[in-house]
């Protein structure tokens, strides 16, 4: 997820869990190509024809969204729970958030594709604004927990840590795949980050043979991802019988049973297979949360990209609407990512030598200022 967040062999990140890391976000795109762009909307033309050829091949070009947001959440998870969180790895995560959110509310301001308003400029300039849908709101929290996460992890043993998870299966994924009546359960993304979290945690802290069986892994992914494809082509077939539009409802949610498997055993399948070291690979890997933060930035570059620019739902109807879908994603992924490149190179990088020229002194003054705070109060 955020770039320091990797998988390193000799200091070198490893190749295949960052393919890992762009199939994840290509998923991504490929979803909000579907669900962000009106093809979706309840009288759209997937939901008017929903067993169409067309609508078929959308529903499952769109379908793994919610899968690619826990794959990279399963990444951050493995990796951090033996790392530690530091000043300089927020500010990478936070300032890149924030370079986007400004910028891009900069840019449609001066071409005037949004007017200047108290609520938008208070979404651009907060990091946080909102702890139940917005993904990077919901993951800087997440990622400032991550020490306390720790500290519970570490003082649980392996019996404990399996308690734990069953809690949360019950809790999230149960109920979280079961919509309606008096079941379900609202997800938070910033409680479901941790739930994530501590799967993650487990198979690196606990290793099983199973967890780096390449065949074994490989079998259920495949397992898990005929049953997903299965349930989606069966709710839009009875939908289209009882005219009801449902076709996501066992992938719908993160937390969703289908999602979470496919998750972990896609998570557990990449962590097995070794792949030469890729300097491309590695380099187009580290601007894949980039690639989320710009295209999916906020409602205005929604209706710019998918309605005005690409037009989607005029394209439903074309002939050429498959090569139209994964050209787009290709090419947004492509333009994002050169565009976070080309950050990282003149801005991060800059900035953050700076950073480590002044950063020791800075702390040492704030540590201080805070032990003067904290003896006041009689904190210990």
């Amino acid at each position: 997820m955020e770039n320091d967040v990797i998988a390193k062999t000799g200091g070198k990140r490893d190749s295949n869990i960052e393919l890992f890391r762009i199939i994840a976000m290509l998923l991504i795109v490929a979803h909000h190509y579907v669900i962000n762009s009106g093809l979706m909307n309840y009288g759209g033309p997937i939901a008017a024809d929903q067993m169409s050829g067309r609508s078929v091949f959308l529903l499952l070009f769109g379908a793994w969204g919610k899968t690619g947001i826990n794959c990279f959440v399963m990444i951050t998870g493995y990796f951090m729970c033996r790392s530690k969180i530091t000043a300089k790895k927020f500010a990478k995560l936070l300032l890149e958030i924030m370079f986007y959110r400004i910028g891009i509310y900069i840019i449609f301001l001066m071409t005037g594709y949004e007017r200047l308003s108290a609520m938008r400029l208070v979404q651009a300039v907060i990091p946080v604004t909102s702890v139940k849908q917005n993904f990077w709101g919901c993951f800087i929290v997440f990622f400032l927990s991550i020490p306390f996460l720790n500290a519970l992890i570490q003082s649980l043993n392996e019996r404990q840590h399996i308690r734990l998870l069953l809690l949360c299966f019950f809790t999230y994924v149960l109920f979280g795949t079961i919509h309606g009546g008096p079941f379900g359960v609202t997800m938070n993304y910033v409680s479901w980050f941790m739930v994530i979290y501590f799967i993650a945690a487990y198979i690196r802290l606990y290793p099983k043979e199973l967890f780096s069986d390449r065949r074994k892994c490989g079998l259920i992914l495949l397992l898990s991802l005929f049953v997903s494809i299965a349930s989606i082509l069966c709710c839009a077939f009875i939908g289209s019988k009882k005219g009801i539009f449902a076709p996501f409802y066992f992938v719908t949610d993160s937390n969703s049973f289908l999602p979470v498997v496919v998750g972990i055993f896609a998570f557990l399948f990449f962590k097995s297979i070794r792949i030469p070291y890729s300097k491309f690979i590695n380099t187009v890997a580290a601007s894949s949360f980039g690639v989320l933060l710009i295209h999916a930035n906020c409602d205005a570059m929604r209706k710019w990209l998918w309605n005005d620019v690409l037009d989607n739902v005029g394209t439903y109807g074309k002939s050429y609407i498959f090569l139209h879908a994964i050209g787009s994603v290709i090419i947004i992924y492509a333009v994002c990512t050169v565009v976070d490149i080309l950050r990282i190179n003149l801005l991060e990088k800059p900035f953050f030598k700076w950073w480590d020229k002044h950063w020791d002194s800075f702390s040492a003054k704030m540590r201080n200022k805070e032990d003067k705070l904290f003896k006041k109060l009689h904190i210990g």
